[in-house]
C-alpha cells in the first residue's frame, strides 16, 4: 500500500464549506417558492371550481313552502319590490309597456346575439347576471352597459338564497358587485333571486332574504310573464307564453344563458315586432319605476320633478334613459371596490387559462406515464429473456484482473465494510481507495482494515478535498488495469458482483456497464420507499434504456468502464453534480455501447432521513439538468450521439423532469374531485393508476427476486415521493435559472449496511 502525504489540516472555512453554507442559505427560499407555486395552483383550481359551482355549489331549490309571514299586498303586488323608507312596496309595470329581462348570463355564445337584436330594434333590456359568468366574460358586460342596457345581480353562483346563511348571502352579492366593478366599472341596485318567478311565489323562507337585501338598498325584481324558453318548446310557444293579456304591462322573462338558446334568439325579433305592432313600448326596470312614479305624481297632483329616493326616481333616474349615460340602477364603482373588482376579473382570467392548460398537460403526462409503464413492462421482459437465455453470451469470459476505485470522503462508518466485501470477490481485482481529504481518519481505517483482512491488493491514495469527480479521476490515473469498476465508499459488493459486472466487456463495443444497485437499509419507512424506487424506478428503467441503447446513467454505487474510454472522453467532469450521468452521456456520444448487468448487485446505504433524501435527490435532479444541458448538442448530431439526443434525452426530460413536476397535479386533482365532484369515481381512477404502478412494481420485484411485502408501502410512497420530487425539481430549476452551483455533498452515514451475506 502506498499513500500520498496529507498536506495538513484544511483552513476553516474551506471553499467547499462556504459553497455548502451558501447552498443551505438559498435552499429555504427556493423551497418556499416551490410551496407557494403548489399553493397557487391549488388556489387557482379552487377558484375555477367556485366559478363553475363545483366548489361550494348548492343545487337545492325550495318548493312548496308556506307564505303565512309574507304580507298579502306583496303576494298580490307588482313584479318590482322596493323598501322605500323601510316599507315594503311593490311596483307594477305600466300598461302597454314591456320590460325585457334576461337571466343567467352573460354567455359568450348567446348574449352577444341578444345584444345585437336589442340594438337592431332599439329596445333596451335588463340583464340579471351571474357573478361568476361576469368575471369570466367581462367584455360582454362592458358592451352591455355601454349599449345602454341595465344589469342586475343574479347571485355569484346561482344558488337558492333561502337555504343560505346571512354570510353566504352577503358574499354572493358582494362578489357579484366586485365582478361588475371589474368588468364595467359599475355596481347595481337591482336583484333577482335564482329560481324566483312571480311575487305570489315568495315564501316564509325567501321573504327574510328580500327584507334583508331591501334594507341594504336592493330592489328585487320578479316576473309577470315567463316565456319558459329554457324548456325549448318552439319559437311560437315562446312568443305566445311571453305575451301579456289585455294590454297589461309586464316584466317578461327570457334567458340568454344556461343552455342551448337558439329558439330564444329566433323568437326574440318576432316577439319585439309583434309587441310593437300591438302598441307596446319597451323600457328597463328603472324606466318602469320612473313611469310609475310619474303616474303617481300626476294622479296626486304632485308636479315636482325629482321627488323621492332610491333607484328609480329624480334627476338621477332621468339620466338613466335608455341609450344615454348610466342607468338609474347603476352606480359608478370607485376606490377599492374598483381595484378589487379588476383584481377579481384578472384572477379569474388566470384561472380560465391555467386550469384548461394544466388539465391538458396532466392528460398528456398521464398518457405518457401509462405508455411508459407499458413500454417498461414489454422491454423489461424482453431484456430479461434475452439476457437470461441459456445460449446468451457476451463473448469469451473476462477473467483478467480489474481495478476497483473507491472514492471516499469521511467514510469511517462504512469503508471497512466496503473493503471486507471486496475481499470476498471471486474475480481478481486491485483496489484503489482515494481519500478525498477526509477529516475522520478514513485513510487510516482503510489501511488498518486491509491489513486485518490480509489484503495486499489495496492502495490508499490521499488527496486534498477536491470533490468526487477529482477523486475518481485520480483513481483512474492510478489504476493498473484496462477495466475500472467504480463504487461508493458506503457500498458493499456480493462475492460475484465484479465477475458479473465485467463480463459485457467481452464485447469490444461495450464501453461501460451499469450494475444493479440495491438498498441495504430497507427496514425503515423511508428505506422501504427507496427500495421500491430502486427496484422499479431505476432497475426496470435501465432494462428499457439498455434495449433502446440510450442508458442515461451508470449509478455511482456500481459501474464499470473501459479505462481508455474514460480517458477518451476526458474523464469524470466537474461541470455537473451528476458526474455519473455526464460521463454516461459522453460515452454514448463517443460511440460506445452502455449496457445493464442485472446480476451484478451492490448494496448501498440509502439516506435515512427526509432531509438527507432531499439533499441527495436535489443533487441528482440538478446534476441531471446540468448534464442534459451540457450535452444538448446531441439533439442535432448524427450517429450514436444523435441517437442518444433524439431518443434518450427526450425520455429523460419527460420522465425525470416534466413528469415529476406535473405529478402533484395528480394528487391535487384527485383530492379536488373527491371533495367537490365525485368521490367514488375519483377514488376508483386513482386506484386504477396505483394498480398499474403496482403491477409494474410487482414485475420488477419478480425480476429482481425481491420480497413483495415491501409493496405494501407503495401507496404512501407514491403520495410522499410525488410531493417531494416536485419540490426538489422546482428547487433545482430555480437553482439552474439563478446560476447557482453546488459541490459534492456528503450524506450522513451510519454503516448499518454490512456484508452482503447479512442482507435479506
Amino acid at each position: 500500500m502506498t499513500t500520498t502525504p496529507s498536506r495538513g489540516r484544511r483552513r476553516a472555512p474551506s471553499r467547499i464549506e462556504r459553497a455548502a453554507g451558501k447552498a443551505a442559505a438559498l435552499q429555504k427560499p427556493r423551497v418556499i417558492l416551490a410551496g407557494l407555486l403548489l399553493l397557487a395552483l391549488t388556489s387557482v383550481l379552487l377558484l375555477d371550481g367556485y366559478l363553475r359551482a363545483e366548489v361550494g355549489g348548492d343545487q337545492r331549490v325550495r318548493t312548496g313552502a308556506g307564505a303565512s309571514k309574507v304580507p298579502d299586498d306583496i303576494l298580490g303586488g307588482g313584479p318590482i319590490l322596493t323598501f322605500r323608507g323601510g316599507r315594503a312596496t311593490t311596483v307594477s309595470v305600466p300598461d302597454k309597456t314591456i320590460v325585457l329581462t334576461f337571466d343567467d348570463g352573460p354567455d359568450p355564445t348567446w348574449t352577444p346575439q341578444v345584444l345585437e337584436i336589442l340594438e337592431k330594434y332599439d329596445v333596451p333590456g335588463t340583464f340579471f347576471l351571474v357573478g361568476s359568468m361576469v368575471a369570466r366574460h367581462p367584455g360582454i358586460v362592458k358592451d352591455m352597459v355601454e349599449q345602454g342596457d341595465e344589469v342586475g345581480i343574479h347571485t355569484f353562483t346561482h344558488v337558492d338564497l333561502s337555504y343560505q346563511s346571512d354570510a353566504r348571502v352577503d358574499r354572493e352579492m358582494e362578489q357579484t358587485q366586485l365582478a361588475l366593478a371589474g368588468a364595467a366599472g359599475i355596481t347595481t341596485t337591482l336583484f333577482r333571486a335564482p329560481y324566483s318567478s312571480r311575487t305570489d311565489a315568495v315564501d316564509d323562507y325567501s321573504w327574510p332574504v328580500y327584507q334583508r337585501l331591501g334594507e341594504d338598498g336592493y330592489t328585487s325584481v320578479f316576473v309577470d310573464t315567463d316565456s319558459d324558453d329554457w324548456k325549448r318548446p318552439g319559437v311560437s310557444k315562446i312568443i305566445e307564453w311571453a305575451t301579456p293579456e289585455d294590454g297589461e304591462g309586464a316584466s317578461v322573462l327570457f334567458h340568454d344563458a344556461g343552455g342551448e338558446r337558439s329558439q330564444t334568439i329566433a323568437a326574440l325579433p318576432a316577439y319585439i315586432k309583434k309587441m310593437k305592432a300591438a302598441g307596446y313600448t319597451f323600457t328597463t326596470i328603472s324606466g318602469a319605476m320612473r313611469e310609475e312614479s310619474a303616474a303617481a305624481r300626476e294622479a296626486s297632483g304632485q308636479q315636482q320633478a325629482g321627488a323621492g329616493t332610491g333607484a328609480g326616481t329624480g334627476d338621477e333616474a332621468a339620466a338613466g334613459a335608455a341609450g344615454g349615460g348610466l342607468q338609474a340602477a347603476h352606480r359608478e364603482a370607485t376606490g377599492m371596490s374598483l381595484y378589487e373588482g379588476k383584481a377579481l376579473v384578472a384572477a379569474v382570467a388566470v384561472a380560465e387559462w391555467t386550469v384548461p392548460v394544466l388539465s391538458v398537460g396532466l392528460a398528456v403526462v398521464g398518457v405518457a406515464v401509462m405508455g411508459r409503464f407499458g413500454m417498461m413492462l414489454v422491454l423489461a421482459r424482453r431484456h430479461h429473456r434475452k439476457r437470461n437465455r441459456r445460449r446468451f453470451s457476451w463473448g469469451p469470459a473476462v477473467t483478467r484482473p480489474v481495478s476497483v476505485i473507491v472514492p471516499a470522503y469521511n467514510e469511517k462508518e462504512c469503508i471497512a465494510n466496503t473493503l471486507e466485501s471486496l475481499a470476498r470477490s471471486t474475480h481478481p481485482i486491485e483496489i484503489v481507495v482515494v481519500d478525498d481529504g477526509s477529516t475522520d481518519g478514513t485513510s487510516e481505517i482503510s489501511r488498518e482494515a486491509a491489513k486485518a483482512l490480509g489484503m495486499t491488493n489495496v492502495r490508499v491514495i490521499r488527496q486534498e478535498n477536491a470533490g468526487k469527480p477529482a477523486a475518481l479521476n485520480n483513481g483512474v490515473r492510478n489504476a493498473g488495469c484496462d477495466v475500472v469498476v467504480m463504487m461508493d465508499g458506503d457500498t458493499v459488493f456480493e462475492p460475484d458482483t465484479v465477475r458479473h459486472l465485467v463480463q459485457p466487456f467481452a464485447d469490444p463495443k461495450v464501453g461501460a456497464v451499469a450494475g444493479n444497485a440495491k438498498v441495504g437499509n430497507r427496514d425503515t419507512v423511508i428505506g422501504a420507499w427507496q427500495h421500491i424506487e430502486y427496484v422499479m424506478g431505476f432497475n426496470l428503467d435501465r432494462r428499457m434504456y439498455d434495449l433502446l441503447r440510450c442508458m442515461p446513467t451508470i449509478p455511482g454505487a456500481i459501474g464499470a468502464f473501459r479505462r481508455d474510454a474514460v480517458l477518451e472522453v476526458g474523464g469524470m467532469s466537474e461541470d455537473t453534480l451528476a458526474e455519473d450521468t455526464d460521463i454516461t452521456i459522453a460515452l454514448h456520444r463517443a460511440g460506445w455501447d452502455v449496457v445493464y448487468q442485472e446480476h451484478a448487485r451492490a448494496w448501498t446505504e440509502a439516506p435515512g432521513s427526509l432531509k438527507q433524501l432531499w439533499s441527495q435527490r436535489y443533487r441528482w435532479s440538478y446534476g441531471t439538468m446540468q448534464a442534459l444541458w451540457k450535452h444538448r448538442g446531441s439533439l442535432t448530431d448524427k450517429g450514436p450521439s444523435g441517437r442518444f439526443g433524439r431518443v434518450g434525452m427526450p425520455l429523460v426530460v419527460l420522465f425525470q423532469i416534466v413528469t415529476p413536476v406535473f405529478a402533484p397535479l395528480i394528487d391535487v386533482f384527485t383530492a379536488y374531485s373527491m371533495i367537490f365532484i365525485d368521490f367514488r369515481a375519483a377514488l376508483l381512477a386513482w386506484l386504477a393508476v396505483l394498480g398499474v404502478q403496482l403491477v409494474c412494481a410487482a414485475y420488477a420485484f419478480r425480476l429482481d427476486r425481491e420480497k413483495y411485502r415491501y409493496l405494501l408501502m407503495m401507496p404512501l410512497q407514491q403520495l410522499a415521493y410525488r410531493q417531494m420530487m416536485y419540490l426538489v425539481l422546482i428547487h433545482s430549476c430555480v437553482t439552474a435559472l439563478t446560476g447557482g452551483r453546488l459541490r459534492w455533498q456528503k450524506l450522513k452515514r451510519t454503516g448499518e449496511v454490512g456484508t452482503p451475506a447479512g442482507v435479506s
